[in-house]
């Protein structure tokens, strides 16, 4: 099995290069090395994997890696994932999101890959009510509600167009809020981690009231690796855990693991459109892949910050990018209706 993952240095992307390389799997990656991106998160295994700096909205370039690695597998993770950068830059995602996915896409058939898998995200559903108890299915239709999820759901559509026109065998895994270690600190979990080792507050939209399903990123990586092997052309499968938790539970629970008090919280400015409830059914991923999460929110929260303790060269090499768009989202913000 040759694979090709782009987005392979990642937070996502990086695990699953870490899993395949150490099994022995060859593995070539793609990636840009944006300010996502670092190299240092797939540095154990570099020795053992074929890297490209590339962007892969460049399509004649990607081509070329294409039809040298000629890789029977794709895992295309690459991508703009922050939804407040969307917010701010939503052209930079439509370009790398939607652009960037056609050309992984013609790339891919061009070499004849017998197995392409997609991976987007749960907010493609759009939101659900905080006090409903429903759940989006894979056959439910599309409502995105940023310039991210809209981007994410384009893409879907031209996958979904090379599995018919095209017979380009595809799957589409939907994914929930991953985390764990080496995530960018621009989400939630790790900006908590690094604005508290800093002595800063942690800034909360709103009450804290938005509803994620969290799910620890190995368990995802398990996921990507059943449905790589099991999963069946033309599918999509949600990828979740069943632990639905508020965003000032997320906090709360970082704050009482670092032994911080809840002073510590700053409740700031809602971020415009923002979804209140995230929630998918993993009856189809369950039954047909035989795929369950091992690791609870509770120990998985513990790893991540254990994690990001033990490596906070790291973390702060990181602050001063956060800081800068930090500022650049609290003066825009206000002005965005």
């Amino acid at each position: 099995m040759r694979v090709l993952v782009t987005g392979g240095a990642g937070f996502m992307g990086s695990d699953l290069v870490r899993r395949l390389a150490t099994e022995g799997t060859e593995v070539s990656v793609v990636d840009k090395l944006t300010y996502a991106g670092d190299i240092r998160r797939i540095s154990q295994v570099l020795d053992r994997i074929r890297f490209y700096r590339q962007d892969i909205t460049h399509d004649k370039e990607l081509e070329e890696i294409f039809s040298k690695e000629k890789p029977n597998v794709v895992i295309h993770y690459a991508a703009e994932t922050h939804v407040d950068r969307s917010i701010v830059e939503p052209h930079i995602f439509v370009k790398s999101n939607v652009f960037g996915t056609l050309n992984v896409l013609k790339a891919s058939y061009v070499v004849g890959v017998e197995r392409f898998i997609h991976i987007s995200t749960d907010e493609v559903y759009g939101e659900l009510p905080l006090n409903s108890k429903n759940c989006f299915a894979e056959e439910d239709p599309l409502k995105p509600g940023s310039p991210y999820s809209a981007s994410k759901a384009s893409a879907e559509m031209l996958v979904m167009s090379f599995i018919k026109t095209y017979k380009l065998p595809c799957i589409i895994i939907r994914a929930s809020n991953n985390y764990g270690h080496w995530q960018y600190p621009e989400k939630l979990i790790p900006l908590a981690i690094l604005r508290l080792l800093s002595g800063e507050k942690v800034p909360l939209y709103g009450a804290g009231e938005n509803i994620r399903t969290w799910l620890y990123v190995e368990d995802f990586t398990d996921a990507v690796i059943e449905i790589l092997h099991k999963g069946k052309t033309g599918e999509i499968y949600n990828v979740a855990s069943d632990e639905e938790v508020n965003n000032m539970h997320v906090v709360k629970s970082i704050l009482s693991l670092m032994n911080m008090p809840e002073d510590f919280i700053e409740f700031v400015q809602d971020r415009p459109g923002h979804d209140l409830r995230y929630a998918v059914s993993t009856v189809k991923v369950k039954n047909q892949i035989g795929w369950e999460p091992k690791i609870s929110f509770e120990e998985g929260l513990q790893r991540t910050v254990n994690w990001f303790l033990e490596n906070k060269d790291w973390l702060f090499d990181k602050k001063k990018e956060v800081d800068k768009f930090s500022a650049r989202v609290k003066r825009l913000f206000p002005t965005i209706t």
